[in-house]
């Protein structure tokens, strides 16, 4: 059974529709990557997944489980909301870490937050926050900084920054990663630091959704690849296949900027 199923989802802003149709399965361990011209719905398609919009139409379920389901109200409760985008860790395009905090504090804070709101807090509220701070750590150190666990984002390249933001949605230990245009705000010498970050979770089979404008990389490191355009999913397939080998005139003329 598929970890993802995105069934014909569809999203309008007004008479604008910017998604059509969405279906696509993800396995569990498998990095899909999403590719296509600014404006065919890619971000729209994660932020769907990540109940920050609403689809119109169609359902999203997660490991069987259905999580959205337009034609069902019971699923789009605002108190469901925040518990559902736990299955998902969310990396933007411009860091958005919170600047007054250091950079262990941007990694841990949300889920110190979340263990108030267990029973045994109080009772056992040093222990749960050394532990958290220790999984924190972890993380930095396996992104590669450690020694800059107390450092602010205003002390960080744009690199560094962007992996304490991928630290950060690790933290919550969510079912699927996604990456909306992870290097798009960083300087071609600080891409590969991230984009080395992001082929090591490949490696460790961490499921992954990334949206990228880095066509070699989608090639070499994604399992499956979606083009979209106009808000539709143009071709969709191995990674490989669909950049090398497109069946598609549209994919074509697209992958030939590239």
């Amino acid at each position: 059974m598929p970890i993802l199923e995105v069934q014909n989802i569809e999203k309008h802003f007004g008479s604008t529709r910017v998604l059509e149709d969405i279906s696509f399965d993800l396995d569990q361990g498998q990095a899909l990557a999403i590719i296509g011209s600014s404006g065919s719905g890619k971000t729209t398609l994660l932020r769907c997944l990540n109940f920050l919009e609403t689809p119109d139409q169609g359902r999203i379920l997660v490991k069987g489980e259905t999580l959205f389901d337009a034609a069902d109200p019971a699923t789009q409760r605002e108190s469901e909301v925040r518990k559902k985008r736990l299955h998902f860790g969310l990396v933007f395009q411009s860091f958005n870490l919170f600047p007054q905090y250091t950079a262990l504090q941007n990694v841990t804070l949300a889920k110190e937050l979340l263990s108030q709101e267990q029973p045994d807090f109080k009772a056992h509220k040093k222990a749960i926050l050394e532990e958290i701070r220790a999984e924190g750590e972890a993380l930095l150190a396996k992104m590669g900084l450690s020694d800059r666990a107390g450092h602010y984002p205003s002390q960080l390249s744009g690199g560094q920054q962007q992996r304490v933001a991928i630290a950060r949605a690790l933290a919550l230990k969510p079912d699927i990663l996604c990456f909306d245009e992870p290097t798009s705000a960083l300087d071609p010498e600080l891409t590969g630091e991230v984009l080395k970050v992001i082929r090591a979770l490949a490696q460790d089979k961490t499921t992954m959704i990334i949206v990228t404008h880095e066509m070699a990389f989608a090639r070499d490191v994604a399992d499956q690849v979606i083009f979209m355009d106009g808000g539709v999913i143009v071709e969709q397939g191995p990674a490989r296949e669909v950049i090398e080998h497109p069946r598609e005139e549209r994919t074509r003329q697209f992958l030939s900027r590239y």
